[in-house]
């Protein structure tokens, strides 16, 4: 028994340690990217950053991509517990406003993750039996949203994230000035929150 008890709390230690080294690699790939851009995130930077050989790098992950991917997913982990936070503590009548407000901060604070979730060619699946639940988990914070437009609320849903997504997008590259966010965000409540508005919309899908 005592043998079996040891045998249990070695393999949990080691799996703990296995999953810090992960966080580690995926934590140190998020600051050199932010700092310097992905171009620079490479198996061997990691190495020399974390302190950990490559084929060590190589035990956890398949290849840089996975590395990448990795990463994409932790921050739609992490803008899925942001809009749930600001859609929860909306408030009434302010909730569309709330969590549209929320994911600009969250794209424009972490520019570089916001990058590896939406702009890097990672072979993440969308929209598929094979999708992350992490993805399921921030697309059903947008879901929520529009829950009252039955079976049109994907769709509504969708529209919503490609609308923000966009200006995200835009303002990062610097194609939209910071300066008229506020208005942008303000004109994108109304077209979703306004009943005329919102059900001609439903009306033109």
């Amino acid at each position: 028994m005592a043998t079996k008890l040891a045998a249990n709390r070695l393999a949990e230690r080691k799996l703990r340690d296995r999953q810090a080294r992960r966080a580690q690699i995926i934590s140190a790939a998020r600051r050199i990217a932010e700092l310097e851009g992905w171009s620079n995130v490479t198996v061997r930077r990691l190495s020399d950053e974390i302190s950990y050989s490559q084929p060590v790098l190589y035990t956890h992950f398949e290849s840089r991509e996975g590395i990448l991917a990795a990463v994409a997913i932790e921050g739609f982990q992490e803008i899925g517990l942001a809009l749930e936070k600001a859609r929860k503590r909306a408030k009434s009548g302010h909730t569309v406003e709330s969590v549209a407000t929320r994911y600009l901060e969250f794209a424009a604070s972490s520019p570089a993750l916001y990058e590896a979730m939406f702009s890097l060619s990672l072979s993440i699946p969308f929209d598929d039996a094979a999708t992350p639940p992490e993805l399921r988990f921030a697309f059903s914070q947008l879901r929520e949203l529009f829950r009252g437009q039955g079976s049109k609320s994907d769709v509504i849903s969708e529209l919503f994230w490609a609308s923000i997504h966009g200006i995200a997008e835009l303002t990062r590259t610097k194609r939209f000035p910071r300066s008229r966010q506020k208005e942008r965000v303000r004109v994108l409540v109304e077209l979703f929150t306004f009943p005329s508005l919102k059900g001609a919309v439903v009306e033109a899908l």
